[in-house]
């Protein structure tokens, strides 16, 4: 208190050392017995009137008495304007806005911020009562010279440093630690539940998150981090929202243009992400990244020429983004070759040793396997598939014997007694067709005929399926249910269709049109025909098949952007076919006619007939449109986005044959497969 207490007293029954003591004594007692305070400061005041440590008590104890008016009038009677000492402008502006008096706060907190700047909590206070004054971006801005001050926070970079350690459980203690003295920190807040995204506990990451962004509105990072959560965690209305609120930020990054874009572009609204990319690209041309997003969404929207010329900026620009490379060759389209092969041995000569840089490695070498595939070298081609595979799998993870197990549970659970027991139940919507399969399958290209038809819209491969399924067997995984039998047995007819009508409501914000059904094009979905046929009976069920030797090989030299974690080893993707293959045909016996099978090759030879039986399976009348899907102008973002955009073909039919010699293992793991395909040996139809 030596900072208020320079003003003269006089003497009186509580004066000089006396009074000073008495005071630190109520000061200290503040919290437990506000009352006895008062009544201390305010003797010490009839004996010493305007003494300012005793006013500072007085005010101090009725604001916590819920007076703020008081407390207000006798902070006030401290001299000094702006000068005052920074504690009693803190008291001061937190004295105003309990009392309703906004201006009087704001400017005792301008006063507090420009004398001690690097103090968080006075801008996180300014920035408060500015938004309450309704002047929205300053308020903006003293929220994040609120976080500018808060990175240099002692506590904070010790806390940070223990996370980027590794150093989970000692981040949390401390900052466990601080939010019991600051709950209402909002830098703290956001960290902690950084903390928790990093063990991946993503429920409570998020609370965290969203609490964080409701104390501090234009804690920018914070509402980064909580876009990306929200995406991940497929919640995209959510996540666009909040990306359009940081794109509103006084203080403009092409960061927070970028994750918008991200958003959109996961939601379908390409033509709006483009526009992003070509805007920041009016003032940053040079940027490679840039370059490369714009070709993915040119290319989705069928503008071939356009997205090479993006790709091609993008390598221009960075002859080592491998990303760009792959982008050009899986357009299948398009034919590397001469100095294009020329420029990626060089860059991956660049690479080599390089920490860090393996996604581009890999990228490379997928990209080095196309050209030299379409040049006639089977060898080279397969050279550098099989580096590019081997790399890229030493960086995910996927345990194939935990996978066949998990098989053998949906196949043990969902026999035809079950199903007929389980009985009625799930919403009752008619507007899902689910495609299903194995990547590279054929599958677009059903797709891309069914969306061709005036009643059905195409879509994309959606996530929703696949989250409801991971959040039912998180109950098993956290010890809720013993099994996932038991998981499954445990949910009711109404349990049924409340999942059904969460997928229906979740999956609405990506149909553009009024066509009543839509398709879902997520492949893995053929592990979850149980869980779909209990929640959503109408939905209807297409499985789009491929000779395995075709459908595998065609996978593993595919690099997909994300998931598909068992197509990086010729053995562990010829057992995903086994498996697969395995649980389909117990849904068939199971369930007779519940799933439609597309043989890719009776497509091929016979698109007609084969297209008016899955018609009639949809209980849609034939259309001729459907037999010129390739006239179809809607997004396309799989890997078939240019083939879907020609008439079919039968070149890629058993172009697998080039590269036998080097497909023992994928050959070993199919087994009778590849020689009884489409027939379904009988060991797995047991």
């Amino acid at each position: 208190m030596d900072s208020i207490s320079q003003a003269p007293s006089r003497p009186g029954p509580i004066a000089g050392g006396d009074a000073r003591a008495a005071l630190d004594k109520a000061a200290a007692a503040l919290d437990a017995d506000p009352e006895g305070a008062l009544a201390v400061a305010e003797a010490i005041l009839a004996r010493n009137p305007g003494l300012p440590p005793a006013l500072f008590v007085a005010g101090q104890a009725l604001r916590r008495l819920g007076e703020p008016a008081a407390a207000l009038a006798r902070l006030g009677d401290i001299g000094g304007g702006p000068q005052r000492p920074p504690m009693v402008l803190w008291e001061l502006a937190q004295a105003a806005s309990e009392a309703g008096q906004s201006q009087a706060a704001i400017e005792a907190l301008e006063a507090l911020t420009q004398a001690q700047p690097a103090v968080a909590s006075g801008w996180f206070l300014l920035a408060a009562e500015l938004r309450k004054a309704g002047r929205d971006e300053d308020a903006w801005r003293a929220d994040l010279c609120a976080v500018h001050a808060a990175s240099r926070d002692p506590e904070l970079l010790k806390a940070a440093a223990a996370m980027h350690e590794g150093k989970l459980d000692e981040a949390e203690a401390m900052l466990r630690s601080r939010a019991a003295r600051l709950p209402d920190d909002p830098v703290g807040t956001r960290m902690l539940g950084e903390v928790h995204w990093r063990r991946g506990d993503m429920a409570e990451a998020l609370r965290l998150v969203e609490r964080a962004v409701v104390l501090a509105p234009g804690f920018d990072l914070a509402r980064d981090f909580l876009v990306r959560l929200l995406m991940q965690l497929n919640r995209l209305p959510d996540a666009l929202l909040h990306a359009e609120m940081l794109a509103q930020s006084p203080v403009k990054t092409a960061g927070s243009e970028l994750i918008l874009a991200s958003v959109l572009v996961r939601l379908g609204e390409q033509e709006r992400a483009r526009g992003i990319y070509e805007h920041l690209l009016e003032t940053q041309a040079e940027q490679p990244l840039l370059w490369q997003n714009l070709g993915h969404v040119l290319k989705t929207l069928g503008e071939q020429g356009k997205a090479i010329a993006a790709y091609r900026a993008a390598v221009t620009h960075q002859p080592s983004l491998g990303e760009a490379w792959w982008s050009l060759a899986n357009l299948k389209t398009v034919k590397l070759a001469g100095e294009d092969i020329a420029r990626m041995e060089a860059a991956l000569e660049e690479l080599a040793g390089l920490p860090g840089r393996e996604e581009d490695v890999f990228h490379l070498h997928f990209s080095l396997g196309k050209a030299y595939e379409d040049a006639g070298d089977a060898a080279l081609a397969f050279g550098h598939y099989d580096k590019g595979n081997r790399l890229r799998r030493t960086l995910i993870r996927y345990d194939a014997d935990e996978f066949t197990a998990d098989i053998d549970a949906a196949a043990s659970t969902f026999t035809a007694p079950f199903i007929a027991a389980m009985g009625e139940g799930g919403a009752l919507a008619e507007d899902p067709i689910f495609i299903v399969g194995l990547p590279r399958s054929g599958s677009t290209l059903v797709e891309q005929i069914l969306s061709s038809h005036s009643a059905i819209e195409g879509t994309m491969e959606l996530a929703e399926m696949m989250t409801i399924a991971a959040r039912l067997q998180s109950r098993v995984d956290e010890g809720e249910f013993e099994d996932f039998a038991a998981m499954v047995r445990s949910l009711t007819a109404a349990d049924r269709r409340r999942l059904g009508e969460e997928y229906i409501e979740r999956t609405r914000v990506h149909r553009k049109t009024d066509r009543p059904r839509f398709t879902d094009k997520m492949p893995n979905n053929w592990q979850h025909v149980g869980l779909i046929r209990l929640i959503l009976p109408n939905a209807k069920i297409v499985d789009a098949r491929r000779h395995p030797m075709s459908c595998c090989f065609s996978g593993w030299k595919q690099h997909f952007a994300r998931g598909q974690a068992f197509t990086y080893d010729l053995g562990e993707i010829g057992r995903y076919y086994r498996d697969y293959v395995r649980l389909m045909a117990h849904y068939d016996a199971a369930a007779p006619g519940a799933v439609h099978r597309v043989i890719y090759e009776r497509m091929v030879a016979d698109q007609e007939g084969e297209t008016r039986a899955l018609l009639d399976y949809l209980g849609l009348p034939f259309e001729e449109s459907c037999l010129e899907f390739h006239r179809n102008t809607r997004a396309v973002r799989t890997a078939s986005s240019e083939q879907v955009r020609q008439p079919i073909y039968t070149d890629a039919v058993e172009h697998w044959k080039a590269f036998a010699p080097w497909l023992g293992p994928l050959e070993a793991a199919l087994g009778d497969l590849a020689t009884r395909y489409p027939d379904v040996p009988a060991a797995l139809r047991a």
